[in-house]
Formats: structure tokens, C-alpha cells, sequence
């Protein structure tokens, strides 16, 4: 660890001349518009790059400026994040939009700790935005810099315990402090999402093998215990009408304003659970620590809606922001029905 901080302009220096001949071409390294990039971000936290890289098009196309996101409807902005998943960053981004454009008269912050304040962002995103916006030396950690960093000094602590992350901060604390900011932080994630990979790294190519003090480069990073896997169950009712189905809103953290199909809760006689009836369609999603296996149970039309409760006709269903769990539920429902949407 004292070699590769006493050699840090050297190390730079190899990395960065590295990154401008072999970085990938992605559109948000080719813009220093704060709204761009704080879009990507919050894009790429827990989804895969190739996966963005259509959504942030098209998002940039439907609401090109902060303002534009600001002044948007609720459900056109989840359904123009509609498949990404972790529906709480599509209504962070919509909040941050509003925020700036009301008490910073649209005037993006820079500072990391300004940035921090507002709903979403945390260290990472904020040192993102600070260094590759507006060049400011912020430290950056993501999955793939801890990762490399973490082989770069043979760290034996867990990345994600304190003592182990403070390390890893520390080092891109001290490596940003150079010429461009943007431009290193860049070429550090680069090199732990093209060359430092998980199972296999590619250290034969890597550009600062010279500098690597890992004996056992795919052991690293260490971290603690993974939580074991748990199954959740989750019961549905399908309720048509005249080329309409029942939707309902949901307005808990998870998938706050998304459409999904009504809940139906197991009926219980003193205080046990009565053996529920054959769904008409099962299948099971993963989502963080759990796979759930959605259950659909064909229904009569209620008599009368529940709060947050609307019929939504099936042709139209496309425009309705839905959790894309329940999209296919629908969908394969319908289909097994007769009908089409």
C-alpha cells in the first residue's frame, strides 16, 4: 500500500494514458451537463451498463433538460423508467429536478456535501457529478473501483465493513487529487469494469499490473457473509370488465405510484391460514434478497372499488406505469384467456 501511494503519479499517469486509448465510448462521458449525468447515474446504480445505455437515450429525448423532468407528471416519468427496476430512483431524480429548479433557481450544486442533500444522492453519486461535471477533485467508489483498488493494495479487510471502506476511500481520495478529476475517476472504474473483473481478471493486460500488490487477485475483495436468499409468496386477483382490468396504486415505498394487480389476503378462520385455491398463473421474480412467486387468482368484478382502485382498459395498458412483474402477469393471463391487449 506505501509503494502504490508513494507511485501515484506514475500509476496515474499509466492508468489515464490507458483509458484514453482503450475506454469505452459512453454518451454520458461525452457531456459536463450535471442533468446528464446525474441521469446516468442514478441509471447505472444496480443496473448493467448495456441496459442503460437505450433507456438514457430515450430518457434524454423525453425530458431533455432539468426543467423539462421538473415540470412532468408523476406517472410520465414511471413509465419512462418502466423496466429499470428500483422505481425509488425514478422518483429521487423527479425530486432532485424540482429541488434545484425551485430553491436553486436551476442552478446545479457542485459542492459534494450540497449535492448530498438532496433525495438519492449519496457520497458516490455526489462526487460523480462534482468531478465529472464540474472537474472538482471528489472521490468516487463504486463496485468496480473498490474492487480493483482492493487488489491494487492486496486488502485483506471486507470492502463493506467500515475499516475495509475507509481504506478504499482513502486511496481515491488521494488518487483524484490530480489533473482532471473527471478524467481519473473514470479511468479507475474503467479499469474495474473492463480489467479487474470479479472471477477472472485480466491481469496479463492490465495496464498498472506493475503496481498490483494482489498474490491472489480473485480472492479480492473480501466482504462479509452474504444474507442467504429468502422466498417471499405474494397473492393477486385478475378482475376483467368489458376489455378493462383492476388495477390499483400503490403508494408504499415499493413501487410508489406504479398500477399493479389488487392484493388478495389469504382469508384466515381463528387465526389460521385456510389452504388457498389453485392460482390460475404462478411464476416467481427475483428482487434484492428475495424470490417472490407471484400467484394470480381469477375475479369476479367487485361491486365497489377500493381507495386507489381503477378499471384500465387493456388496450391502453402500455401507457400505464406498472411494475413489469405484474405487466407479465397480465399479460400471460390474458393471453391464456383468449384475449389480446
Amino acid at each position: 500500500m506505501k509503494q502504490i501511494l508513494s507511485e501515484i503519479t506514475e500509476f496515474r499517469a499509466e492508468l489515464v494514458g490507458w483509458f484514453k486509448r482503450q475506454g469505452r465510448s459512453l454518451p454520458w462521458r461525452e457531456t459536463g451537463d450535471p442533468y446528464a449525468i446525474l441521469v446516468s447515474e442514478l441509471m447505472l446504480q444496480q443496473t448493467q451498463v448495456s441496459t442503460v445505455l437505450g433507456y438514457y437515450q430515450r430518457w434524454l429525448e423525453r425530458f431533455p433538460t432539468l426543467s423539462d423532468l421538473a415540470n412532468a407528471e408523476q406517472s410520465e416519468v414511471l413509465h419512462a423508467w418502466q423496466g429499470l427496476g428500483y422505481y425509488k430512483r425514478a422518483h429521487n431524480l423527479h425530486q432532485c429536478a424540482k429541488i434545484i429548479l425551485v430553491d436553486w433557481n436551476e442552478k446545479f450544486p457542485s459542492a459534494v456535501d450540497e449535492l448530498m442533500r438532496l433525495p438519492g444522492i449519496g457520497r458516490y453519486t455526489a462526487g460523480a457529478i462534482a468531478s465529472f461535471a464540474f472537474g472538482l477533485p471528489a472521490p468516487i467508489v463504486d463496485a468496480n473501483i473498490a474492487r480493483a483498488v482492493s487488489r491494487l493494495l492486496n486488502l485483506q479487510e471486507p470492502v463493506d465493513q467500515p475499516r475495509g471502506s475507509r481504506v478504499i476511500w482513502d486511496f481515491a481520495s488521494r488518487y483524484v487529487q490530480g489533473h482532471h478529476p473527471g478524467l481519473l475517476n473514470s479511468a479507475l472504474m474503467e479499469l474495474g469494469a473492463t480489467i479487474c473483473l470479479p472471477r477472472k481478471p485480466l491481469c496479463i493486460i492490465c495496464p498498472v499490473r506493475s503496481f498490483c500488490a494482489a498474490i491472489a487477485p480473485e480472492t479480492l475483495p473480501r466482504k462479509r457473509d452474504r444474507q442467504k436468499i429468502e422466498k417471499k409468496a405474494e397473492f393477486h386477483i385478475l378482475a376483467l370488465k368489458e376489455g378493462q382490468v383492476l388495477l390499483q396504486q400503490n403508494m408504499g415505498k415499493r413501487w410508489y405510484g406504479l398500477w399493479s394487480l389488487p392484493a388478495l389476503v389469504p382469508i384466515q378462520q381463528s387465526g389460521q391460514s385456510v389452504d388457498m385455491p389453485r392460482p390460475f398463473l404462478s411464476f416467481n421474480y427475483p428482487i434484492t434478497r428475495f424470490v417472490v412467486r407471484l400467484s394470480v387468482f381469477l375475479s369476479e368484478p367487485p361491486a365497489a372499488l377500493n381507495p386507489g382502485q381503477m378499471w384500465h382498459r387493456l388496450e391502453l395498458l402500455d401507457s400505464v406505469p406498472m411494475p413489469s412483474p405484474h405487466r407479465r402477469a397480465i399479460e400471460q393471463s390474458v393471453q391464456r384467456l383468449g384475449f389480446s391487449i
